[in-house]
């Protein structure tokens, strides 16, 4: 019986892998595209936004990025996060 338990709470874990938000002001490319819904050109936005604007100062700012409205950063929201203004890039 504890086998088996011990062998749902394993499956349990593994179907729900640990979750960090992606820093919009730290992450490379291939880290936004692992993110749902952010492909390559939308990654490649990020990035190119960033580097002419500076670090974005709320995970909202995304909204300006070429690609992104209000609604889809929305839903973006719980999966992303903003650090420190000047954190290395």
């Amino acid at each position: 019986m504890k086998f088996a338990q011990n062998l749902l709470l394993l499956a349990g874990l593994l179907a729900f892998p640990a979750f960090a938000a992606v820093d919009l002001n730290t992450a490379t490319q291939s880290e936004l595209e692992a993110i749902r819904g952010v492909g390559p050109a939308k990654a490649k936005a990020i990035i190119s936004y960033r580097d002419a604007n500076g670090a974005f100062k709320s995970v909202q700012e995304l909204d300006k990025v070429k690609g992104f409205g209000k609604a889809s950063v929305e839903k973006l929201q719980g999966e992303l996060t903003v650090g420190a203004p000047g954190a290395k890039q």
